[in-house]
């Protein structure tokens, strides 16, 4: 688990074909790795990785096929710039959200302007996540914890403060880049739980339906 607040960035070092995923190494910069063992996670864009190989300066880690296929990390360069994150552990504030580090789709962003001294992103989401994200709710973007300042259909807004552009990989992004996206690990559960006995039943691993909130006491008529 982590928090979706970044530690440092860093930068792909070293990028490895091995027969349908990647090997990828990655030069840590500020993030301090005494503590860090092969077998520990670290995030990695908002990819939850397990380092396999721990220099001083920085780590390696495999990649899966499935991982490649459903996040940016196959779109990586030599040199490219990526937000870092240690593992959670019981002494870490809290000052994001809970974030799984398992990617639910890839983004795209729409528009970049500047708002004052921040920045303001519109990002477009895959319209099948569009359901778990919410108006001043937390949604992970490249591993970056942020709040939600509007949503319209499968886009969302973001404003991004001039510390977070600083410290994460945010102040690169332009119209047309695309971002690992996680929504809300809360609203993907609230929504397998809705579900009652109908989770065990095959072919409902989708959303819910306006049957399942009328028998679930929401949407029905009153009075």
């Amino acid at each position: 688990m982590f928090t979706g607040i970044i530690q440092a960035t860093g930068t792909v070092a070293v990028l490895e074909s091995r027969g349908g995923d990647m090997r990828i190494t990655i030069n840590t910069g500020k993030l301090p790795l005494a503590n860090v063992s092969a077998g520990d996670s670290i995030a990695v864009s908002g990819v939850c990785l397990t380092a396999i190989g721990i220099t001083h300066d920085g780590f390696s880690a495999d990649v899966s096929g499935e991982t490649l296929k459903r996040t940016v990390t196959g779109e990586l360069v030599v040199n490219a710039a990526v937000n870092l994150e240690k593992a959670l552990t019981l002494q870490t504030p809290l000052g994001g959200h809970l974030v799984s580090g398992h990617v639910d789709g890839i983004g795209t962003v729409v528009s970049r302007a500047a708002d004052s001294r921040s920045v303001r992103f519109a990002i477009e989401a895959p319209r099948e996540l569009a359901r778990y994200i919410a108006t001043k709710g937390s949604i992970c973007v490249d591993g970056v914890s942020l709040t939600v300042n509007h949503v319209d259909g499968a886009v969302f807004e973001l404003n991004i403060v001039p510390h977070t552009l600083q410290e994460t990989t945010l102040d690169e992004y332009r119209p047309g880049r695309r971002v690992n996206l996680e929504v809300d690990l809360v609203a993907r559960y609230l929504e397998r739980l809705l579900l009652g006995e109908r989770a065990a039943q095959p072919g409902t691993s989708g959303g819910l339906t306006r049957e399942i909130l009328e028998v679930s006491g929401f949407g029905g008529k009153s009075g």
